[in-house]
């Protein structure tokens, strides 16, 4: 059953020239430098210092792999490069609320301590 699965998934890539190691590999690896973005985020606003760094770097992380998937891709059908384009609006549009929602949290328990 496990061998099944490692032959579909390899087999993903080959219509579109996408190596899905490579995108899974970035997919996965983004995640740490994205929380760790989140963390930094935090951290300047508790600083009372800019959040357009952090907030770049966590956007980065999030659309990093299906970049890799438009610039690479071979043969990928248009309604692929329109659920890659919805997907990196939404995660633009996540990352940007998460880091207001974040930024209230914040500012609260500053305002409490004061």
């Amino acid at each position: 059953m496990w061998e099944q699965f490692v032959d579909w998934f390899m087999a993903l890539g080959e219509p579109y020239g996408v190596n899905p190691v490579i995108f899974g590999s970035i997919y996965v690896g983004a995640i740490p430098v994205f929380w760790a973005a989140i963390y930094w985020l935090v951290r300047n606003v508790r600083n009372k210092k800019s959040v357009s760094g952090p907030v770049i770097l966590a956007c980065c992380c999030a659309i990093s792999a299906y970049v890799y998937l438009i610039f690479v891709g071979e043969n990928v059908p248009a309604w692929v490069y329109v659920l890659v384009v919805a997907i990196i609006f939404y995660a633009i549009y996540a990352t940007l609320k998460k880091v207001k929602t974040k930024k209230r949290e914040v500012e609260k328990e500053l305002e409490e301590v004061k």
